[in-house]
């Protein structure tokens, strides 16, 4: 028997940043999105976020990459967001996300940040936040694709 345990947090954006998720009905699209995760067997710590972003905070199967469970998720995602009449303005996602593993020790401070997203938003906007997720993560940012989607 083999044991594994992986941690994610995932950063979707919506195109060009557009506030598509409107807020009296995120609680949708959080719901869809815990369906289609506990579809893929895999365990969803905290979601949440802004208009314009949702976080994830996800342990995924050993069998499921991480990059073929986003593809996956904004495929499906994009799907029910467009025929759904209370997100009028949801184009798509970006092509690009962020996506980083993290530890079993890091859990509880993930699942806090997630859940105060809209308080930490009244103080830092989503192009720093995500600078910094990329930066304090080791990501190389590349200025001529920085939120250029």
């Amino acid at each position: 028997m083999s044991y594994t345990q992986t941690y994610y947090h995932i950063i979707l954006s919506t195109h060009a940043r557009v506030p598509a998720i409107v807020e009296e009905h995120e609680r949708e699209l959080y719901s869809y999105m815990y369906g289609f995760i506990r579809n893929k067997g895999c365990h969803l710590y905290r979601i949440g976020g802004m208009p314009d972003h949702v976080h994830l905070f996800v342990s995924l199967p050993a069998t499921l990459s991480m990059s073929k469970f986003v593809q996956e998720l904004k495929v499906s995602s994009s799907k029910w967001l467009k025929a759904n009449p209370h997100f009028p303005l949801f184009e798509r996602w970006t092509k690009e996300y962020a996506g980083f593993t993290k530890s079993y020790y890091e859990k509880d401070k993930i699942v806090r940040y997630i859940a105060r997203q809209k308080e930490h938003h009244r103080r830092v906007p989503f192009p720093e936040e995500y600078r910094t997720f990329l930066t304090e993560n080791g990501a190389e940012i590349k200025e001529e694709y920085f939120l250029n989607d």
